[in-house]
């Protein structure tokens, strides 16, 4: 099968998901137990994205300045720091290790 045939599906899938959202019950929505599943939810996808983008690259594995600045960031957050304090640190020392080498 062609790559539009599946890119055509994924769209229709993640189209239809959507619209799936709208038959659910108010009372569910309402519940904080769901409210408080889906905060959680949300953070462990980003922290697992922000992880895998730091330590893939291509189809290996990669030991490289992504994780230096993911170790700072973590020690600024640690240490209840703003987020854009979390954010340059982040790529201050990132910046830092590629100008020493290691890349």
């Amino acid at each position: 099968m062609s790559l539009w045939f599946w890119l055509l599906l994924a769209c229709a899938l993640a189209y239809g998901w959507k619209i799936v959202g709208y038959f659910v019950p108010a009372r569910f929505l309402e519940d904080p137990r769901t409210s408080r599943i889906a905060g959680t939810m949300t953070i462990g996808l980003l922290a697992s994205l922000t992880v895998v983008n730091a330590v893939v690259s291509g189809q290996g594995l990669a030991a490289d300045a992504r994780l230096g600045a993911l170790a700072a960031a973590a020690i600024a957050l640690i240490f209840r720091a703003p987020f854009l304090v979390v954010v340059i640190a982040g790529a201050g020392t990132a910046a830092l290790l590629r100008a020493l080498g290691w890349s």
